[in-house]
């Protein structure tokens, strides 16, 4: 007898309550701020037009910035690619003293966003920055090199490649992991071996997971705002972007802009659902299979100790350089600080500036880790407990902020809700806490989730079968449970929104609303000690996302990787 794909019973008048609270939730702050954008993006005086589509490609300065902004999407892909991908083989495919500790290490760089990073790569890799210097002072070179060639282009790629690769090497090495050995085995049999063997057998199994951080390193890097900002390298999408949301309804480019980030995110998505979603990637029924991973020689151990110390050795220079520049008095022309100092650490807690913006971050960031607990876990308590229609659509709509680029809804934010209550010109306040609720959504659901699916059912059913009610039951019994992954999450949540660059950006208009990154970046207009306490408030925000990334690995493990999956 065929099963029904849902059960009606499921469907209790709290559920359907809930389900209702979610369709408003994503329909007024997900779907309509982007159907507002496409609105004005293909209609003028009420008539369907792609005029402004017309001007965008007319326009060399967009041009430039179209160009630009896929340029360092592939560059960073493939730099990412570059380092990630034998670092996954090294940690995935081969045993070793202390792989433990060098798989922690590969995911260091994350505790700090590039947006920050910049502020110290700036100091040691400027003109007359600590680098040239040394180099001077050695006599490697005659003259100072210009590291961030092309306007700042490299220096974008760089740091974004450096921050990237740990979610690339998440992807890389789930999917290298689920490559059933017996397949490589039995190629090896009849003659393959080497690259030939990893190009024709590994890699293809591996693909799937390959191209799902590919896709998500590309949208970051083609999306990033602050980074470029920094180093002022503008002629990128999300600058531009980002110059035309003051002035929405005065020059509608924006709007064409947007749709066209849109557009690109979209056609990526469906690529990888159309080549590899479609695929059966399954090893064929192999039931238990031995580790494909084997010991490491001396040699391989000392040559894989040396590669990935290397690798995070380079990757932490951003966090050195934040370091040293927060604990300065002042830093030119020489190779290291000539006099260090904790004062702008203190100064932080007395400049009204600072001080104003850590009070906003903290408290749009509390009210917004609210929300994301109450529709994470409702979220992720109906997708492993009830069965009801387009579940699989609830689960899609619940990851796609992780997909979509900040930008696109901030601006969708500032022009669908202009005129109304929600008028960021009048108070940014209730836009922020949305907007840093919606983009952080995806890591609530997605670790309560886990602790659902590790919890028995048989439990919850023990206690109903007692007397409980459903709700009852789901407080005293699961929730207990599930406190560690629910506590992971938020705590996750809270730290990236504490660190929301896009968003933070673009809607905080007036100074008395900014957050901690919107007054990062106006400090590093000051000539005087504004980079300094910049890098003293980074340094904050990188302690803050550190602690959050080691109690959230610790309670999800292996799991973690699903958190930057969409």
């Amino acid at each position: 007898m065929n099963r029904t794909r849902f059960d009606l019973s499921d469907l209790t008048p709290g559920v359907l309550a809930i389900l209702g609270v979610l369709v408003l939730f994503f329909g007024l702050f997900l779907f309509y701020p982007i159907l507002h954008v496409l609105m004005n993006a293909f209609y003028t005086d009420e008539q369907f037009s792609m005029e402004f589509f017309g001007l965008m490609l007319q326009s060399p300065v967009q041009q430039r910035a179209l160009l630009n902004s896929f340029e360092l999407g592939i560059v960073t892909t493939a730099l990412t690619t570059i380092i990630s991908l034998p670092m996954a083989v090294a940690l995935v495919r081969y045993d070793f003293i202390g792989r433990g500790l060098l798989g922690g290490l590969a995911l260091v760089p994350m505790i700090m966003p590039p947006f920050v990073g910049a502020i110290g790569m700036k100091q040691m890799f400027a003109r007359f920055g600590s680098i040239n210097l040394f180099l001077l002072e050695t006599g490697f070179i005659d003259a100072p090199i210009d590291w961030f060639g092309g306007g700042g282009f490299w220096g974008v790629v760089i740091l974004e490649a450096l921050h990237l690769y740990p979610i690339m090497y998440l992807n890389i090495a789930a999917g290298l992991a689920n490559v059933d050995p017996s397949l490589e085995e039995s190629a090896r049999n009849v003659g393959a071996g080497g690259f030939r063997l990893f190009r024709t057998i590994t890699f293809p199994l591996m693909l799937p997971g390959y191209f799902a951080g590919a896709i998500i390193v590309f949208i970051w890097a083609f999306t990033d705002l602050g980074t470029p900002l920094i180093f002022e390298f503008r002629e990128v999408v999300a600058v531009q972007i980002f110059n035309m949301s003051t002035d929405v309804h005065g020059n509608p480019m924006g709007y064409a802009l947007v749709v066209f980030v849109v557009l690109v995110t979209l056609a990526l998505f469906y690529l990888s659902k159309k080549f590899f979603g479609g695929r059966h990637y399954e090893m064929v029924a192999r039931g238990h299979v031995t580790s494909a991973s084997k010991r490491a020689t001396s040699f391989e151990t000392v040559l894989i100790w040396g590669m990935l110390l290397s690798i995070t050795g380079i990757a932490l220079i951003p966090h050195l350089s934040v370091v040293l520049t927060s604990v300065t008095e002042r830093w030119f022309m020489t190779v290291l600080p000539s006099d260090y100092t904790t004062a702008y650490y203190g100064q932080i807690f007395e400049h009204d500036l600072t001080l104003l913006s850590i009070r906003n971050s903290l408290w749009l960031s509390v009210m917004s880790t609210t929300i994301d607990i109450v529709l994470g876990v409702a979220i992720a308590y109906l997708l492993t407990r009830r069965r009801f229609p387009f579940r699989d659509t609830l689960d899609a709509v619940a990851m796609l902020p992780l997909a979509l680029p900040g930008l696109v809804l901030a601006f969708g934010y500032i022009s669908g809700f202009s005129g109304t209550v929600l008028d960021v010109r009048v108070s940014p306040v209730p836009l922020l806490i949305i907007a840093y609720a919606v983009r952080r959504l995806p890591y609530m659901v997605r670790a309560a989730y886990a602790g659902f699916q590790q919890m028995s059912v048989t439990l919850e059913e023990a206690s109903m079968n007692m007397g409980a009610g459903p709700l009852r039951t789901l407080w005293k019994i699961t929730m207990p449970l599930v406190l560690a992954n629910i506590a992971a999450g938020a705590i996750l949540s809270f730290s990236f929104a504490m660190l929301e660059v896009s968003d933070s950006l673009i809607l905080a208009i007036k100074e008395q609303y900014y957050p901690i990154t919107k007054a990062i970046y106006s400090l590093m207009g000051r000539i005087t000690d504004g980079p300094y306490m910049a890098s003293a408030m980074g340094m904050l925000g990188m302690i803050l996302l550190a602690c959050s990334l080691l109690f959230t690995g610790k309670v999800l493990g292996k799991r973690m990787g699903q958190l930057f999956k969409v």
